[in-house]
């Protein structure tokens, strides 16, 4: 991380340790020093709605994200909550949440507490037995609903918080289960879509239907480089470094890409497309393929036998035109668009780099159909202005465009972004944001 951004984080988490204190009463605990964690949002730099479908991502974490420090509840009389419960304070807005460690612990959809529920939930659920709660204060200066993974760095660091006061890493389920950072990322985004990692069973997630792309880029990434990874289990592929003249600037456009409500059903939409089309194609030869992923890997003339089955199905929730051009799109993006990136930038090609990003956004606009107004213009304007590469990101609907700019004029270059967008979009002005980074490091134990 830059010198500037680990000053402003340590006076966060300096400040966190305040804050706890006065959450806890300043009770005095000697054996139970707290613990902090730096979890970081994240770039999809490509891999559009590709890793719930067994496709591949290149990623990278932002050096914005979220500071939390946490200590073991006090075990004394007088205190009013349970040994069980978990306190949360979000420092920025000053709100206080409280919950217990238990597989029976209910929802509050649209809150921020409900990323807390759904991991206490799980971990209750996984890993049975004597459970300790917690007091906890966090603050992230990620933009929310941006497609920066606001969200998903919630459930990561609440998650590393309380397995931390647990020490879960001890208990043998999670030996049995999680064994690598890739295991852990893999579990995670099992727990917020509430599906089962091996031998840990799932259960009520977040509501969303996605993959592991958000947890393995905030527990994976590497500084000052894209990681390419592949998913279906979660796969490392290879490392590459971004130029050191060249820095991101990303733009949250003000149009929320939340998860709850009308939004999330867009947003699964265009995931249940895909596993639709992976239905139908099962269904149509007796196969039993876990992803589009590996129906694709099935032998060489796959991907042709499943355009033929896509094209010609009768009998799915979508029409086939539509399942086709999803398909193309995840085919596409996973097994062309993605190598050919990587490789043109371990080469230093940036000009074809760039292209390859523009193929990808343009299958965006085409396959999934969650790119507005705002996000289109964005891209083409960061282009115009001189951006290497540019290109929406995340669920779509709304959310942030990143942009790769050379390091000696990003400044001129995020004033001048900022300019053009606002003039387009005045009606966005006060909620959008834009601010620069480098490929930062992944979560963190301070």
């Amino acid at each position: 991380m830059s010198i500037a951004e680990s000053e402003v984080k340590a006076r966060r988490i300096a400040q966190l340790a305040r804050d706890l204190a006065r959450l806890r009463g300043d009770v005095p605990a000697p054996a139970d020093n707290p613990v902090a964690f730096w979890v970081p949002g994240r770039i999809e730099v490509l891999g559009k709605h590709t890793d719930y479908g067994g496709g591949r991502s290149l990623l990278c974490a932002v050096e914005r994200g979220i500071c939390i420090v946490a200590s073991a509840r006090p075990g004394h009389a007088a205190s009013t909550s349970t040994a069980s419960t978990v306190r949360i304070l979000d420092a920025r807005s000053g709100d206080v949440a409280e919950l217990e460690l238990s597989p029976d612990v209910e929802s509050t959809p649209g809150h921020w507490s409900n990323y807390a529920i759904t991991v206490a939930r799980r971990i209750a659920m996984n890993f049975p037995g004597e459970m300790r709660g917690a007091d906890i204060a966090f603050t992230s200066d990620l933009p929310p609903a941006a497609g920066v993974s606001s969200s998903s760095a919630l459930v990561v660091a609440f998650f590393l918080a309380l397995s931390a006061i647990n020490d879960l890493p001890a208990r043998q389920e999670y030996r049995d289960s999680i064994q690598t950072p890739e295991d852990l990322a893999g579990y995670l985004g099992c727990v917020e879509n509430g599906l089962d990692f091996k031998s840990l069973h799932g259960r009520a997630g977040v509501g969303t239907f996605g993959g592991s792309e958000d947890q393995t880029a905030i527990l994976c990434a590497r500084p000052n480089a894209l990681v390419q990874y592949s998913f279906c289990p979660v796969r490392f592929e290879r490392a590459i470094a971004v130029p050191n003249d060249l820095t991101f600037v990303i733009a949250a456009s003000g149009v929320l890409a939340e998860k709850t409500g009308s939004a999330l059903e867009l947003y699964n939409r265009v995931s249940r497309r895909l596993s639709v089309g992976l239905e139908s194609w099962n269904r149509a030869t007796g196969r039993t393929d876990v992803s589009m992923g590996a129906a694709i890997a099935s032998s060489p003339d796959a991907r042709m036998q499943i355009r033929e089955v896509l094209r010609t199905t009768t009998d799915a929730a979508y029409a086939p035109e539509s399942l086709l051009r999803r398909f193309d799109q995840f085919d596409t993006e996973a097994n062309e668009i993605i190598p050919a990136a990587a490789d043109a930038l371990a080469r230093g090609d940036v000009a074809a780099f760039g292209s390859q990003v523009a193929e990808s956004q343009r299958g965006a606009e085409r396959g999934l159909e969650n790119q507005i107004p705002e996000t289109v213009a964005l891209v083409r304007r960061a282009r115009a202005i001189g951006a290497v590469a540019a290109s929406a990101f995340g669920a779509g609907f709304g959310g942030s465009v990143w942009a790769l700019v050379d390091s000696s004029s990003v400044e001129d270059f995020r004033r001048e972004w900022i300019q053009r967008y606002h003039m387009a979009f005045p009606e966005r002005a006060d909620r959008s944001d834009f601010f620069t980074t480098r490929a930062g490091p992944a979560a963190t134990a301070l």
